[in-house]
Parts: structure tokens; C-alpha cells; sequence
């Protein structure tokens, strides 16, 4: 790891902890010797970074203390870019126009080095464009949740039979390289998933719903994950 990489990274951890962090939790999260931690520490300080406290005891990071927006390492930066390739080549124009921008907007404001990463990402992502049906779906149930509103549709399962659903959709999940919308059903008064390939028809209704307990997506994930 670079070491403003590290100095960053050593920032970011004592922000997210309470109290102090003793310099060998610091130098264990950081992969350093003590020492290091403690060069690291006096050099922040002396730029003015406001850490309190001492070897031997701990260090704290006084809570008003703001980074700059959006400084990011280059591990960061590239998690970004191979993100919103992903989302170019897998999700509907929209989403893909937004992944497009939030890049740019990113690019705009990093330093001249940081900016030169972007361009030279060797991370991609296979261009799958969606059907244009599935696209379109996509972009129509990413509203429906948004505004809690159920959705009624034509669906058929894989032996080819048709049913009318009326859903709560509550999440859309990607299995490369298929959509999946998990929804409360409401003709099987459960939880389904549904390939957004196999539904023939969809229309999202005015009417909308409130989250209940036992219809949420927290409650499909503990049902998955088996946890409470």
C-alpha cells in the first residue's frame, strides 16, 4: 500500500471508532510495524490533522475534524470505474447514464494524478446489453419501489404457465446474466422471485403500500439468511 494511501485509510479508521485506537489495532488493520504507526501519526499531526492522544495509550480523531470530499485511494477508484462499467453493461439506460455521470462528476474534482487511474482502469466488464423489454422493466420497478407502489403482471413460470400477479416488489437482484425481482406476492402470500425475461406484461399500479411486518426486505433477507 502506498503511503498516502495508508495515511488516508489510518484517517478513515479513527473517524469510525469511538474512543481511542491503540497503535497496534492501527498497525495490524494497516499491515505496518508500531513504529510506522507512530511516523504516521507525528507526520499527520505536523499537517495538521487534529489526532489526540499518545504512544502507548491510543489515538483519537477529534469528531469535527472533515476530510475533503471525495479523496479516494486507488484501490477506491477503481472499485468505482469496474462499478460503473458493470452498471453500463448490465441495467437500463437510465441507471447506466447515472453511472455514467457520478464518474464524471468524480473525475472532475480528484487531482491530476488520481484522475489519470480512471483512464487507465484495466478492470471491464462484458458489454450484455439487456433486452429492451427487460430494460424497460428494469427501469419501471426501480421507480415502483421507490414510490412503494405494487405492480400487477402477466408471468410465466418455466413450463410455460400464465398467471396474473399483483406484487409488492421490495428489491431487484442480479444473477449474471438475468435480472430477478423479489416481491410479496400477493396470490401466494409469500415471497417470490420473478425472472424479469419471463414476465409478458407489466403495469405499475397507483396504489401504493406501507411496509408491514413479515413484507419488508429486511424480513425476505432474514428468511434467507436465516437470521433474526
Amino acid at each position: 500500500m502506498r503511503r498516502a494511501d495508508r495515511l488516508f485509510q489510518m484517517i478513515q479508521i479513527l473517524r469510525r471508532r469511538r474512543g481511542v485506537t491503540t497503535a497496534a489495532t492501527l498497525a495490524d488493520r494497516l499491515e505496518v510495524s508500531e513504529r510506522t504507526i507512530y511516523r504516521d501519526v507525528r507526520d499527520l499531526t505536523l499537517s495538521g490533522v487534529p489526532i489526540r492522544g499518545e504512544a502507548g495509550v491510543g489515538y483519537a480523531l477529534e469528531r469535527s475534524f472533515e476530510l475533503p470530499p471525495l479523496m479516494f485511494t486507488s484501490d477506491e477508484i477503481e472499485a468505482l470505474v469496474l462499478g460503473a462499467r458493470i452498471v453500463r453493461s448490465y441495467t437500463d439506460p437510465g441507471l447506466a447514464k447515472a453511472a455514467d455521470d457520478a464518474l464524471g462528476k468524480i473525475e472532475t474534482v480528484l487531482p491530476d494524478a488520481l484522475r489519470d487511474r480512471i483512464e487507465r482502469s484495466v478492470l471491464f466488464s462484458v458489454n450484455f446489453k439487456p433486452s429492451e423489454e427487460t430494460a424497460e422493466r428494469l427501469e419501471q420497478l426501480r421507480g415502483a419501489i421507490r414510490d412503494s407502489r405494487k405492480v400487477r403482471m402477466d408471468y410465466e413460470d418455466s413450463h410455460g404457465n400464465a398467471t396474473e400477479r399483483i406484487v409488492r416488489p421490495v428489491c431487484l437482484v442480479f444473477m449474471a446474466p438475468r435480472w430477478l425481482m423479489t416481491a410479496w406476492c400477493e396470490l401466494r402470500d409469500d415471497f417470490r422471485n420473478f425472472r424479469l425475461d419471463r414476465v409478458a406484461g407489466l403495469d405499475v399500479m397507483e396504489q401504493t403500500f406501507v411496509p408491514e411486518k413479515g413484507k419488508t426486505v429486511q424480513d425476505f433477507l432474514r428468511q434467507v439468511t436465516g437470521e433474526d
